[in-house]
């Protein structure tokens, strides 16, 4: 089981940015895909973003524009570039990783808290 360990949460002024980044204790090329998930106070986790290996990104609807999710293969990273943050953003975000095609996470991180002021 791959270990996934997020860092860069915390608390930022409505309009600010931060990067979340997720180290991985193996390549991520033994992935398919990595994603970044979001939970907020009793709401369900939804998808933010998500990358595959050949670089194919997609987005919610809701952070489309704003957010941009990257790999850094040399390092066994990925990382979320959060711009514009709203306090809506606010939520526990958790990186993820699946070894397929198949819709199914089998790796994840233990979470790390945004909390974006109005």
């Amino acid at each position: 089981q791959a270990l996934l360990v997020e860092s860069g949460g915390g608390l930022v002024q409505a309009g600010g940015s931060l990067r979340l980044s997720c180290a991985a204790s193996r390549s991520i090329f033994n992935f398919y895909a990595m994603a970044w998930f979001r939970q907020a106070p009793g709401k369900q986790r939804e998808l933010v973003a998500a990358i595959t290996t050949d670089g194919n990104t997609n987005y919610a609807d809701s952070v489309k524009g704003r957010f941009t999710i990257s790999s850094d293969s040399a390092k066994d990273t990925v990382n979320l570039h959060m711009n514009s943050l709203r306090p809506e953003d606010t939520a526990v975000y958790y990186c993820a990783a699946r070894k397929s095609t198949v819709l199914i996470y089998d790796a994840w991180g233990q979470g790390t808290q945004v909390t974006v002021s109005s």
